[in-house]
């Protein structure tokens, strides 16, 4: 991987290397934009190697900035990918010393970066991070809830446009990844009626949420999901999780789902030449960032995630572009527009 060459693809303006030996600190901090102000970051802590701590870093970062610019929020995008230190960091003062070092060092970035949570962080630990930096928010949001109810009603605003309706009974859904978010989304689905097929690189997590959703749930495995013959497929893992080669495996209408960038931009071509439509994360997952940055609920957070769902899907249908592609369109837009209001005359 050629770090600044993938850099200046995507238009980064910072990458930072962050490490302390005694707590296990090893981050990677990406700045995407400050165009629209300080680049929100969700904090992500999971077992990575570099070059997949790299790359998610500056996928995330990416995808970030143009959700704050979708949700019309005054912040930009960034990341922070915590790699899983050897002692695993349960352990309570372990894990205090992990996440107060890591305040301690986005100190030093001055105002750039706002820290929040993601996978595997919870708001006790941001509140660790909170301790040595002010450069934070988030601590008293259920992220993963709020988020999954913005996804439901995201998929209901694209199930208007691209499936002929906005009811979700007896629809096919396949869920890719059951964790927090994954499994949330699919008790609003189910609760609609829809007919559920899911599965997770664990699979105890999908069958016990089988069990626990009872009627319309197939469990599959995680290798197999993507054959699934589906309406709609909603990837809600980790990242990367439907790669170029899989894209003629799929069976759906309508990708939608809470995962960051879950297609790369070669992907995102495969899918528009497959005459899949593609709402991406930034236009679907922005529920839990709009409630982080302005404290409104998960109702009004949720509302705003349909209204921009809608919005694009009515401009892709009246032009014939791909949902992707106005997505991407209207968050570059008003990064341009406010952007330029800086400049010099």
């Amino acid at each position: 991987m050629l770090i600044f060459e993938e850099m200046q693809a995507r238009g980064h303006e910072q990458l930072t290397v962050l490490h302390h030996a005694p707590s296990g600190l090893r981050a990677v901090v990406a700045v995407h934009s400050t165009v629209l102000g300080p680049a929100i970051a969700g904090c992500r802590l999971r077992p990575y190697d570099e070059e997949r701590a790299l790359r998610d870093a500056l996928a995330m970062s990416e995808s970030i900035t143009l959700k704050a610019a979708l949700a019309g929020l005054n912040y930009g995008g960034g990341a922070c990918i915590l790699t899983l230190p050897e002692n695993g960091a349960d352990e309570g003062h372990l894990r205090e010393a992990l996440f107060r070092s890591l305040g301690r060092q986005i100190r030093g970035l001055g105002d750039r970066v706002v820290l929040t949570e993601d996978a595997g962080v919870t708001g006790q630990d941001i509140s660790f991070v909170a301790q040595e930096t002010a450069s934070v928010l988030g601590m008293n949001t259920d992220t993963p809830t709020v988020t999954a109810y913005g996804v439901y009603r995201g998929l209901k605003a694209a199930a208007r446009t691209v499936l002929g309706s906005e009811s979700l009974r007896g629809v096919r859904v396949a869920v890719l990844g059951v964790g927090s978010l994954g499994a949330a989304l699919c008790g609003h689905l189910h609760r609609e009626g829809a007919r559920l097929t899911v599965a997770d690189e664990r699979p105890g997590r999908a069958q016990a949420l089988a069990e626990e959703l009872q009627d319309r749930v197939t469990v599959v495995a995680a290798e197999d999901l993507l054959d699934t013959p589906c309406d709609v497929l909603s990837p809600c893992g980790f990242g990367h999780s439907i790669k170029y080669d899989d894209v003629e495996r799929l069976q759906c209408r309508l990708i939608a789902g809470g995962e960051h960038h879950p297609l790369s931009r070669r992907g995102e071509q495969a899918v528009k030449e497959a005459g899949i439509a593609y709402v991406p994360d930034y236009a679907i997952n922005a529920a839990g960032l709009i409630a982080v940055a302005t404290g409104v609920s998960a109702e009004v957070a949720a509302e705003r995630v349909y209204q921009t769902v809608s919005q694009i899907c009515a401009l892709a249908q009246q032009n014939s572009k791909p949902v992707h592609l106005v997505a991407r369109r209207l968050a570059e837009r008003r990064i341009e527009l406010i952007g330029s209001l800086a400049r010099p005359l």
